[in-house]
């Protein structure tokens, strides 16, 4: 059971990594003015994400059958806030990744605009000598990156909103899977319905986050405001999804409560 829950804490690192990375690409495409082609190249990352959460789900599903066949349901909600906490460390190191991914995603943006398509870009970079210079390319974060998020220009209604969009989505398909166990009679109708937490942070996504983020980046793309901007913005959201997944511990179990209700209203 440990090795399978160390296998699940990898890929939702890994995917919370990526995820706070994304934030990143928009630095790379205002500064090389490609925004659209630094957007498309990053769906690569995106396809190893959406893997990785294909992978897990199974998984995590797996932790409850385990913990019905050896009656431990105590146990199970210990290894749900250790993924979850998996889920904030992955958060960290994208976090700290953000500088490097920045520099090497700008170069990948221009050899992809030479290149012509994705598989010869992959083809022209992947060579010996390209590798050996890969380490030249690592830029360490630095501590004056903290300072952007004291300053002004990016809305604290976007941190806010960003805060509750992360803890929803970190904690939604767990607490569908927590609501099984305490509802065994409903338990296929509530591990499918992680729709009921991740719906509203959906909505709140689109309504109100990407909007505004890409009201922001047009408007430095533009001239309209000041490039500082995009990376203030960039450590507001990687911030705000930080306290997101350390809420996540927090909303659990009454996310799982309100699933129960829900579930057990329709069943």
């Amino acid at each position: 059971m440990i090795e399978k829950l160390i296998i699940i804490c990898l890929f939702t690192a890994t995917i919370h990594m990526i995820e706070t990375l994304s934030y990143s690409v928009r630095i790379a495409g205002v500064r090389t003015a490609r925004l659209a082609t630094a957007l498309s190249l990053f769906n690569i990352l995106v396809i190893v994400s959406r893997t990785a959460n294909m992978i897990q789900a199974p998984f995590a599903g797996s932790l409850i059958d385990e913990a019905k066949r050896t009656e431990n349901l105590h146990l199970v909600k210990d290894q749900f806030r250790i993924i979850i906490g998996s889920a904030s460390l992955g958060t960290i190191l994208g976090a700290l990744l953000i500088p490097t991914f920045v520099f090497i995603f700008a170069r990948a943006i221009i050899h992809l605009e030479q290149a012509g398509s994705v598989p010869q870009m992959l083809k022209n970079i992947a060579t010996i000598q390209k590798l050996r210079q890969a380490k030249q390319h690592v830029r360490s974060p630095r501590w004056w990156m903290l300072a952007r998020v004291r300053m002004g220009g990016v809305p604290k209604r976007l941190l806010l909103i960003n805060i509750i969009v992360s803890a929803i989505y970190t904690v939604g398909v767990l607490a569908a899977l927590y609501a099984s166990l305490l509802i065994p009679e409903h338990s296929s109708a509530a591990m499918n319905s992680s729709g009921l937490i991740n719906g509203i942070a959906t909505i709140l996504l689109v309504l109100f986050v990407d909007p505004k983020v890409a009201l922001l980046t047009d408007d430095v793309l533009h001239g309209r405001k000041d490039p500082a901007l995009i990376n203030k913005m960039v450590a507001t959201l990687t911030l705000s999804r930080l306290l997101g997944t350390l809420i996540a511990q927090l909303l659990l179990v009454p996310a799982a409560y309100w699933i129960m209700l829900i579930t057990d209203l329709i069943g």
